[in-house]
């Protein structure tokens, strides 16, 4: 077997005349390969045990005669220059791309793999059209950097700004091993106390070391800032097959299906909108095990079993080999289902024969808590009177477990929200146990009648299956600040006690609720630290204080007027 060769360092050369830092691993031996790259901000030294944000086995690759180059983006460990990130990366990639296609050892076909911030920087080079991207492999990957990146439902997502504290952190010591002083306190920043420190843009440290989050925060709506980083504002100019990667528990989950589908119908080729595969497991933004502390989904649910790395290299082997090995023939979605635990392959996204069917809110005024009397049903609201609680943002809802990059006891994935639903701001809306199982394949919307005493704050949605021993276990959730529930680039804020009709995107799940178990929905106006929080004033939350943060008494209305319900995706088998 010939052996591998590893060239280290190799300083790639940039049309502005930075380097930067790029290892190749090949198959010693004259015969060009196509090759695959993935560049990164997170020390391509751990990326080769990693495998690029997602389990894929760069050396089974080069094995599998593919040259596999990894290579740390601009700024970030050995290469020269400063990190802005994803402005940085269409150029990079582009000056990437072509010198990889220009080598001696390179057939000149490139694809690319990676998940996350790996993943983004495909995207980013993907609207340049390199000729030499012949295909993608994205991961745990955004699609619209203000919605579902830094911003969700118009409230702030809060991984974004633990990343800039992790980033903060890496960057004084980057300073420091050139020479520069220690900031008092030392090289490490307390990512809890930053999370929760206000204001939010007053952190000196992120606005000195990460000043491009200070960024993020100045641009509070979905304005012109976000589109040259966006994937899906430049799908028309993307021509590459690309293969989606996500876990139901996976931040940016929402982000597969957008690009899936996106491609699908916007692609730049025929060619491109004919082959695109998502594959969806029960898997978090890094966790591709399939086990939690909380639930097992059993053997077949990690990726080691599904072989994504396999599967990587069979989409890879189509488009960079030619090879007519049926990739293009197979069913392009393939999901995990949660409740009966299987993988299932299907026609498309959303599933085409899905009904969707509202499970409407009732109580006699008194739904707050798991103890309360709130319920879901499918006959319409008749006259019922309002649900109430007080939303108090120094107070807020704890998170627990979901669709999160959150460190601690904020640990993403399926877990029980029996303590979240103790509390009396939060509002529970559950089912009789099911005689039958429902199956619930698909997005998820709810939409809401909502009134508060503030000019603005948050509703929270949250779906949960309850088990007969009483566990609740988090499916899926989302976040509506009220002030961008007509439009995220104009805000208008509320009339204080009017009732507003608020659509909240719960995102999407597979789950079969199995019989005896049933279905709840949990509705609050906070979920922190997943979310920022909303100070209920109407201002500028991004500069204001915890002094200037109100509490706010939100109403939820479930009468004939207004029906407020949960829009379940039903498949019937």
């Amino acid at each position: 077997m010939p052996m591998i060769r590893i060239d280290k360092n190799i300083m790639l050369p940039t049309r502005d005349g930075i380097g930067l830092a790029t290892d190749v691993y090949r198959l010693e031996g004259p015969s060009p390969a196509p090759v695959l790259v993935t560049r990164t901000p997170y020390d391509k030294e751990q990326t080769v045990v990693g495998g690029g944000g997602v389990a894929f086995d760069i050396f089974r690759a080069v094995q599998a005669g593919y040259a596999v180059v990894i290579q740390d983006v601009r700024g970030r460990f050995a290469s020269e220059g400063e990190f802005t990130p994803h402005f940085q990366e269409v150029r990079d990639g582009a000056d990437t791309i072509d010198w990889l296609a220009g080598q001696p050892w390179s057939s000149g076909a490139v694809g690319g793999f990676g998940g996350s911030y790996l993943g983004c920087t495909q995207w980013a080079v993907a609207r340049e059209q390199p000729p030499a991207l012949r295909a993608m492999a994205s991961a745990v990957a955004p699609s619209d950097m203000y919605e579902g990146m830094a911003f969700q439902g118009g409230a702030h997502v809060f991984h974004g700004r633990r990343w800039a504290a992790v980033m903060t952190t890496e960057e004084i010591r980057r300073r420091a091993a050139r020479g520069a002083a220690l900031p008092e306190g030392g090289a490490s920043l307390d990512v809890d106390a930053v999370l929760s420190d206000l204001p939010l843009a007053g952190h000196s440290m992120l606005n000195e070391y990460t000043p491009w989050y200070r960024d993020w925060l100045a641009h509070p709506t979905a304005d012109a800032y976000w589109r040259p980083i966006s994937p899906c504002a430049g799908y028309e100019q993307i021509t590459a097959p690309a293969l989606h990667i996500s876990g139901w528990y996976d931040a940016f989950l929402s982000a597969a299906f957008q690009n899936y589908q996106g491609m699908r119908r916007r692609g730049g080729t025929e060619r491109a909108r004919q082959n695109q595969r998502l594959i969806i497991g029960t898997w978090s933004h890094s966790n591709f095990t399939g086990s939690f502390p909380e639930r097992e989904f059993g053997p077949t649910a990690s990726s080691n079993a599904l072989d994504l790395t396999g599967i990587h290299l069979r989409w890879f082997d189509r488009w960079l080999k030619d090879m007519d090995n049926g990739v293009d023939q197979e069913p392009p979605v393939t999901l995990f289902v949660m409740g009966v635990d299987r993988w299932r392959a299907e026609a498309d996204w959303p599933l085409p024969d899905t009904q969707y069917r509202p499970f409407y809110l009732h109580s006699a005024g008194q739904a707050n808590t798991l103890h309360g009397d709130g319920t879901l049903s499918a006959e319409p609201p008749g006259d019922e009177p309002a649900d109430v609680f007080l939303y108090n943002p120094m107070r807020p809802v704890p998170t627990v477990g979901g669709q999160v990059i959150l460190p601690g006891a904020n640990a993403a994935g399926p877990r029980d929200q029996r303590s979240v639903e103790a509390r009396d701001d939060v509002l529970t809306y559950t089912t009789p146990a099911l005689e039958r199982p429902v199956e619930v394949i698909g997005p998820i919307e709810l939409r809401l009648f909502a009134a508060s005493s503030a000019r603005d704050t948050d509703f929270t949605g949250k779906l949960v299956d309850v088990y007969p021993d009483g566990r609740a276990m988090i499916l899926t959730e989302g976040i509506l600040r009220a002030r961008y529930r007509e439009s995220f680039t104009l805000p208008e804020l509320l009339e204080p006690e009017a009732v507003y009709e608020l659509r909240l995107d719960l995102w999407a799940t597979a789950n079969v609720f199995l019989s005896g178990h049933r279905i709840r929905l949990e509705v609050s106006s906070s979920n922190f630290p997943r979310f920022g929080r909303n100070s209920n004033t109407g201002g500028d939350i991004a500069s204001e204080t915890a002094g200037q943060y109100r509490s706010a008494i939100n109403r939820i209305f479930h009468n004939a007027a207004h029906p407020s319900r949960l829009m379940l995706p039903i498949i019937e088998r």
